[in-house]
């Protein structure tokens, strides 16, 4: 039965988010939603100003739709299927069902202030990231108030590490939300990425762990950023903008900590890792070198862009890349 539950969860996040776009993109379009392309970018990215931004939306709405529906679908009719269930693993779901919206919230005053306030910057960055670490703090304590001290390491052993996974979890999560933003960058990137991510996630929650809540998040979210790449693949017709990029930062920590494996998030995430890794590293070569560049531009699918590869080649390559950190994770999980 868990099977039905992560295919319903996964098709009305892809079907709401799809059909969505018919409404939404043309709406954003009228409201003159439209993005601005900086001038430190790559210069044929100037092509793309105006393009209607915020559509993150569109899968915000999908993903958390699917997974009200195929929660309260099964558990009315399966109710066994929950019936094996923690009341950890329900704090989990829920508590990451939050951290998405709290993300995409943050994300969506960001454009917000952009967009229609004409702010240019949005929010300041001290401003985003203290709102991030609420979010954070928020989703650790809650973890952390029902039971979930343990701290995995593939290999090494389980540790209870009490109170103190409650920093963990708030370094992690602020972490990654801003990764899978920088990973926002090129038409149909963070999306895909985020996709194979999420299907690795669904998979290991449903096979490796039997754990039906996460299985349904994980399904809902891949669902839901396959319904947005019918509009976000390249030539993009609307971008998630920081709506759409936080609220999957906070999907791909929620899932990560749903099965209860947060060291996942490195294989797993690994372009994620790398792209921030690019942007941190450019910047401590700048300044060591006084001016030089480790880099030809930052993130890392800037670098490849200006070496000559489409966009759909990054996308490719970064997707393969994610592939490979995919089934890290996977055998880790079936090893450690």
């Amino acid at each position: 039965m868990m099977g039905w539950t992560t295919a319903i969860a996964a098709i009305a996040a892809f079907l709401i988010t799809a059909v969505s776009g018919k409404f939404l993109i043309p709406y954003l379009r009228r409201l003159k939603y439209g993005q601005t392309i900086l001038e430190i970018g790559p210069r044929w990215h100037k092509s793309k100003q105006g393009t209607p931004t915020m559509g993150g939306i569109m899968f915000i709405i999908g993903i958390l739709a699917g997974i009200i529906i195929a929660v309260a679908t099964y558990a009315i009719v399966w109710k066994e299927i929950f019936s094996g269930e923690t009341v950890l693993s329900r704090v989990r779901l829920w508590a990451g069902v939050f951290l998405c919206a709290a993300s995409g919230a943050i994300g969506f005053l960001d454009d917000y202030l952009k967009v229609v306030k004409k702010q240019n910057q949005g929010l300041k960055a001290s401003q985003k990231m203290f709102l991030q670490l609420l979010a954070a703090a928020a989703f650790a304590v809650t973890l952390y108030m029902a039971g979930d001290t343990i701290f995995f390491i593939p290999f090494v052993g389980s540790f209870d590490i009490g109170i103190f996974i409650i920093p963990i979890i708030i370094v992690l999560v602020a972490g990654f939300n801003n990764a899978v933003n920088l990973t926002d960058g090129l038409d149909g990137l963070a999306s895909s990425v985020t996709f194979i991510y999420s299907i690795t996630f669904m998979l290991l929650a449903g096979i490796v762990y039997n754990n039906a809540s996460m299985s349904i998040f994980g399904a809902a979210v891949a669902g839901g950023c396959l319904g947005f790449l019918l509009w976000n693949f390249y030539p993009a017709k609307v971008f998630m903008g920081d709506t759409g990029s936080l609220f999957l930062g906070g999907a791909v920590c929620a899932l990560a900590f749903g099965i209860g494996q947060p060291i996942l998030l490195i294989p797993a995430g690994i372009v994620y890792v790398l792209e921030t890794a690019s942007v941190m590293l450019q910047v401590v070569y700048f300044k060591i070198t006084h001016g030089k560049r480790l880099f030809k531009m930052a993130p890392l699918h800037h670098h490849f862009e200006m070496s000559g590869y489409s966009e759909v080649k990054v996308v490719s390559l970064f997707c393969f890349i994610t592939c490979l950190g995919c089934a890290a994770a996977y055998i880790l999980s079936c090893l450690g």
